[in-house]
């Protein structure tokens, strides 16, 4: 099981938004069969059992062990990964292209950089996991409270000015053998938690 999985396919994200398919996918996090899903989704096994095989289907579960039980067989499956996101590649007509609008002070436009991210990661992990081989990647991930806005604004600029002068150092646009790497650095307020309300 993986930990994450990136759905592209259109089919397969109109599934996975079905509320009983979306709880059936968090209970497969453990082994389970039509008859042990039926009471915690509250429906009858025939009709757990329709919405694992449309899940089955689009590889978003997968069996595990196939159990005898009197005249019948009893199929245990589980979930392909722990967790899932859908591509913005699945919405290929409408998925945001940060290209079209590069404004780095819009959050719209972040918002078209990060799914970017998700699209090209997803296809990559893809790639890599055929070719049984690991993805270089790197991120990190900070929070920082600023004083004013002002500071904020010293903060970004000092960062632009970092990040450019290690992307001249590095970068090596013909380099033999070299490939190369997308780098994204992004700034947004976080979420309020309930408490800050």
């Amino acid at each position: 099981m993986f930990e994450v999985a990136v759905i592209e396919d259109p089919a397969a994200a109109e599934v996975t938004l079905d509320p009983v398919r979306s709880a059936l996918l968090a209970a497969l996090a453990e082994p389970g069969s039509a008859s042990s899903l039926a009471a915690t989704v509250g429906l009858p096994r025939q009709k757990v059992n329709y919405h694992l095989r449309a899940l089955e289907k689009h590889g978003l579960v997968e069996l595990v062990e196939e159990r005898r039980k009197g005249n019948c067989t009893e199929r245990v499956l589980r979930a392909t990964a722990a967790s899932y996101v859908i591509s913005p590649a699945a919405l290929s007509a409408v998925a945001p292209d940060p290209s079209k609008f590069p404004d780095q002070l819009s959050a719209r436009w972040l918002l078209a950089l990060a799914a970017r991210l998700v699209r090209e990661l997803g296809q990559l992990i893809v790639g890599a996991t055929a070719a049984k081989q690991r993805l270089a990647t790197y991120a990190s991930d900070a929070e920082i409270t600023f004083a004013t806005a002002a500071d904020r604004a010293a903060f970004a600029g000092e960062l632009q000015e970092a990040v450019a002068d290690l992307v001249r150092k590095y970068h090596s646009e013909d380099a033999p053998g070299g490939r190369k790497h997308r780098l994204i650095v992004a700034l947004h307020p976080s979420l309020k938690s309930p408490q800050d309300h």
